[in-house]
C-alpha cells in the first residue's frame, strides 16, 4: 500500500533513505548522551539491530505528506506516540533507530514531493483536541506498565519500572529473619515489595495506570470529572515517582558505585542527575497540559452524579472493610503471626492503597494460607474494579446542560412567536437568555468582558420588540454590562436609532425566496453544470437528522469536518457559525451527497425558521466538503435544497451571512468610523484562513436577495470592549499561540483604504 501511494522510485529512496539515517541518527545521539545517561548509552553501543521495521517506519511517515491533513496529523500522533513510549520506557537501540527513521521520513517526505515542509501546531476541532490529549494521557499510563513487563528495560523512564513487580513468593520466616539484620534494610524493603505483589498486589501496582485510562477515556468525551481525576492521578504519580527514586533508586545507585555485586539492581544508568529528573518530569509536564487545554473539558454530568457516586463508594469500601476485617478473624491461624481485631484494622488501609504508596511500610501480618492470600489481596481489588465500573457508568450518563430550562423555553417561544432567520442560532450552547415580562420575548446573550453581547434582535412579537430591546437594556444596566445587539435586522436598528443607539453594518443575509425560484439562464450555468455532472457521476442529495443517521455516515461527517478544520491556522469559528454539535439538534436537517458506494462527498445543514408555530423557511449553516470528493459538492446540495424545500411548500431559504464581509463601503462618520474599519481589519486578517469573502461571492451564484445586518450599540465609548467581545465570541478556542498567529496575519494584512470586495480583495 505505501510503494502504491508513493510510487516505487520514492518508495525506495524512502525506504533505504530512512532507514540508513535512522541508524546513523540514532547512533549519534547514543554517542552524544554517553555522558548524560551513564551505562545506558554504555549499554546502547553494543546492541544489535536487524530487520525492516525503521524503513517500514520511516515510509510510513514519508507516505503521510500525501494525506489529507486530518489524517496526516492522526497517523504521526499515533506512531510517535507509540514509538516514544517504546525509547523512552524500553529504550533498546532499535527502539531509538525506529524513531528516527520515522522523524527522517518527515523531514524526506516534503522533500521527495517538492512541497514545502509544515512547522507548527495544525488547528483542531474540540473533539479532536479532546482526542489527542486522551491520547498522551492513556501513553503516560502505559509507559510504566510496558517498562515493568520487561526484564531489560533500560530507557530513561524505565526507573518507573520499580514501581511494578513480578510475582515472585515470599517466606515470611525468610523475610523476618532478613528483616531483623539491621545491615539489610534495603533487601528487607524489597522483599517487603515482593511480598505484596502477588497477583492481586500486581493489580494494586497498576493501579494509577489503571485509573489513568479510565479517566483517559472521560477526557475522550470531554468530562470535566475526568479532567480534574487526570490532575489528581498524575500529581500523585510525580510524587510517588519522586518518594521511590529518593527513598529507593537513589540509594540503591549510590551503593552500587561502592559495590559491584549489587549489578542485579541495573540502575547504574540512574546515576546521572538527568536520569533521576526524567521520570518526574513526565507527570509535571502532562500536568501542566491538561491545566493548559482546561476548555475542552466542560462537560459536566447531571447533578447529584459524583455526590452518588461518592457515597456508593464509601458503602462498598465499609462493606469490604467489615468483611476482611470479619474474615482476617475467622482465617487468622492462615496469617504470621496471629492477629487480633485491632491488628486488622490498622491493615486494613493499606488493603485499599496502591503498591507504590506502602513500599516503606513494613507489613505488620502475613498471609500464608490461600484464603488468607486471597482476602488479602483482594480486597483492594474488588474495591477498585467495583469504583472503575462505576467510573465509567458516570461518563456515559448525559451530559447535563445547566441552562436546558431556559433553552427549552425559549425554543417555545421561539416556535411560537417570530424571530429572523437567525433566530435558531439562539438555541445554540454557550447563549444566556433574558426573558421579556410578559414571557412571550427573549434575547439571547452571553457577557464577555463586560460585553452583553445578544446574538439577533429579540425573539417574540414585533409589536414588543422596542419594549424588549429597552428592557434588556435594563437589565444589563442592573448588572453593570453594556448591552449590544450584533447581525440585527433593518427593524431593530430602526428601533435602535430612535433610542439614540449607533449601528454598524456587519455582514450582509443573503435570500433565496422559493417562490420565483428557477436556475434557468446564463446566470446560473454554473449550478446546473453542478446539478448535471452530479446526476452523471451517480451522485444524488439525501436528507437526513444527524441524530438518526447510521453510524457509518456519522462518522464520514466527523472526517469530513475534521480536515476542513486541519487545513486552517486556526481553529473552528463558533457564535454564529454551527459545526458537528449543533447538528446534533433534533430539528436541524442535513442534506448529504452521497455516491452510489454511500460516500459522503459533501454535507450541508439547515435550521428552522418558525413563525406563529409553522416553519416557514431555512437557514444554512453548516458547509463541508471532502478533500477529495466531489468538487462541486456545495453547489450542488445548495441547489437541491432549494429546489426540494420549494416543493415542500416553504416560503424561503436563507444562505445565512458572511461574518465580517459585505458589499456597502466602509462608514466615514465618527465613532462608527473606528468600529467599521476595525472590524474591516478583522474581516481582511481571516480571510485568508476562512476566507467569508470569498463566501459572499460564492452565494452570489446563486442570485440571492441582500439584507443588511448590524451591530447596535447605546455607548460608543464601550466600543473598543466591543470590538474585543466580538472577536472573542467568534474565536473563543483560540489558544495563546494561534493568537500570536493571528496577529501576525494581521500586520501582514493592514486595513485598506477601500473596502476589499472594491479593491479586489475578496476573492
Amino acid at each position: 500500500p505505501l510503494e502504491r501511494r508513493l510510487g516505487s522510485l520514492r518508495y525506495v529512496v524512502a525506504a533505504g533513505g530512512t532507514h540508513v539515517l535512522g541508524i546513523a541518527v540514532a547512533a549519534g545521539f547514543v554517542w552524544a548522551a554517553r555522558g548524560l545517561m551513564g551505562s545506558w548509552s554504555a549499554d546502547l553501543m553494543v546492541h544489535p539491530y536487524l530487520g525492516p521495521s525503521a524503513a517500514l517506519c520511516g515510509v510510513a511517515m514519508t507516505a503521510t505528506t500525501t494525506m489529507s491533513v486530518l489524517w496526516r496529523r492522526r497517523l504521526r500522533v499515533a506512531v510517535f506516540t507509540l514509538l516514544l513510549v517504546l525509547a523512552l520506557y524500553e529504550g533498546s537501540f532499535p527502539d531509538l533507530v525506529r524513531l528516527a527513521a520515522a522523524a527522517s521520513g518527515l523531514a524526506l517526505g516534503p522533500f521527495l514531493f517538492g512541497r514545502r515542509p509544515q512547522f507548527g501546531l495544525l488547528a483542531m476541532s474540540r473533539r479532536e483536541g479532546r482526542m489527542l490529549i486522551a491520547l498522551g494521557v492513556a501513553a503516560c499510563a502505559i509507559g510504566p506498565v510496558i517498562a515493568g513487563l520487561s526484564p531489560h528495560a533500560a530507557g530513561p523512564l524505565a526507573v518507573l519500572r520499580f514501581l511494578f513487580t513480578d510475582i515472585q513468593p515470599v517466606d515470611p520466616q525468610v523475610l523476618q529473619s532478613l528483616c531483623a539484620d539491621p545491615g539489610q534494610v534495603k533487601e528487607c524493603e524489597m522483599m517487603h515489595l515482593q511480598l505484596r505483589a502477588g497477583a492481586g498486589g500486581i493489580f494494586m501496582a497498576v493501579l494509577p495506570s489503571v485509573l489513568l485510562l479510565l479517566c483517559a477515556d472521560g477526557l475522550r468525551r470531554g468530562r470535566r470529572f475526568a479532567w480534574g481525576s487526570v490532575l489528581v492521578v498524575l500529581g500523585a504519580m510525580a510524587v510517588l515517582a519522586g518518594t521511590h527514586i529518593a527513598a529507593v533508586v537513589w540509594p540503591a545507585a549510590l551503593a552500587t558505585v561502592q559495590d559491584k555485586s549489587m549489578g542485579d539492581l541495573d540502575l547504574t544508568h540512574s546515576r546521572h542527575p538527568l536520569g533521576l529528573v526524567l521520570p518526574l518530569m513526565l507527570p509535571i509536564v502532562l500536568f501542566l497540559v491538561v491545566v493548559g487545554f482546561r476548555r475542552l473539558f466542560s462537560v459536566a454530568a447531571p447533578p447529584g452524579t459524583y455526590r452518588r457516586l461518592g457515597l456508593r463508594l464509601l458503602a462498598i469500601g465499609s462493606a469490604l472493610a467489615v468483611v476482611y476485617v470479619a474474615g482476617g478473624l475467622a482465617l487468622a491461624g492462615g496469617f504470621t503471626p496471629v492477629p487480633g481485631a485491632l491488628q486488622l484494622v490498622a491493615d486494613m488501609p493499606d488493603r485499599f492503597l496502591p503498591l507504590g504508596f506502602t513500599l516503606d511500610i513494613a507489613p505488620a501480618i502475613f498471609p500464608e494460607s490461600t484464603p488468607a492470600v486471597l482476602l488479602y489481596e483482594g480486597t483492594g481489588v474488588a474495591f477498585w474494579a467495583l469504583a472503575s465500573v462505576l467510573i465509567m457508568l458516570s461518563f456515559l450518563h448525559p451530559a447535563h446542560n445547566f441552562r436546558a430550562a431556559d433553552q427549552d423555553r425559549a425554543r417555545k417561544i421561539l416556535r411560537a412567536q417570530e424571530g429572523s432567520p437567525l433566530a435558531w442560532m439562539t438555541t445554540w450552547p454557550g447563549n444566556t437568555y433574558w426573558f421579556s415580562p410578559s414571557g412571550t420575548g427573549f434575547v439571547a446573550f452571553r457577557v464577555i468582558s463586560g460585553i452583553a453581547l445578544a446574538l439577533g434582535g429579540p425573539v417574540g412579537p414585533k409589536g414588543a420588540r422596542r419594549r424588549s430591546v429597552e428592557g434588556f437594556a435594563r437589565f444589563c444596566s442592573d448588572n453593570g454590562w453594556t448591552p449590544c445587539f450584533y447581525s440585527v435586522e433593518k427593524d431593530v436598528q430602526e428601533i435602535t436609532t430612535a433610542l439614540g443607539w449607533g449601528s454598524v453594518q456587519v455582514a450582509q443575509e443573503t435570500i433565496l425566496p422559493l417562490n420565483v425560484l428557477a436556475f434557468t439562464g446564463k446566470r446560473f450555468q454554473d449550478i446546473r453544470t453542478a446539478l448535471n455532472k452530479a446526476q452523471k457521476e451517480g451522485i444524488r442529495a439525501e436528507w437526513i437528522r444527524y441524530q438518526a443517521a447510521p453510524a457509518a455516515v456519522m462518522k464520514q461527517i466527523h472526517i469530513i469536518s475534521e480536515e476542513w478544520i486541519a487545513e486552517r491556522k486556526l481553529p473552528e469559528m463558533g457564535f454564529t457559525l454551527g459545526g458537528i454539535t449543533e447538528l446534533q439538534d433534533p430539528e436541524v436537517r442535513c442534506l448529504l451527497a452521497v455516491d452510489e458506494n454511500l460516500l459522503v462527498h459533501a454535507v450541508t445543514s439547515w435550521l428552522p425558521v418558525y413563525r406563529n408555530g409553522a416553519i416557514v423557511g431555512w437557514t444554512l449553516d453548516f458547509m463541508r466538503r471532502r478533500h477529495l470528493g466531489f468538487r462541486t459538492g456545495i453547489e450542488f446540495l445548495i441547489a437541491s435544497a432549494a429546489l426540494t424545500l420549494k416543493d415542500e411548500g416553504y416560503e424561503f431559504i436563507s444562505l445565512s451571512g458572511a461574518p465580517l464581509a459585505r458589499t456597502a463601503e466602509p462608514s466615514d462618520a465618527a465613532p462608527t468610523m473606528i468600529l467599521d474599519r476595525l472590524l474591516n481589519w478583522l474581516g481582511t486578517g481571516l480571510e485568508p484562513v476562512y476566507g467569508f469573502r470569498s463566501l459572499l461571492a460564492f452565494k452570489d451564484k446563486f442570485g440571492p436577495r441582500y439584507e443588511p445586518l448590524y451591530m447596535v450599540y447605546p455607548d460608543a465609548a464601550a466600543l473598543p470592549s466591543t470590538a474585543n467581545a466580538i472577536a472573542l465570541a467568534y474565536l473563543n478556542e483560540v489558544s495563546f499561540v494561534q493568537r500570536l498567529n493571528l496577529a501576525r496575519r494581521f500586520f501582514r494584512h493592514p486595513p485598506a483604504r477601500k473596502h476589499p470586495a472594491q479593491a479586489g480583495a475578496g476573492g
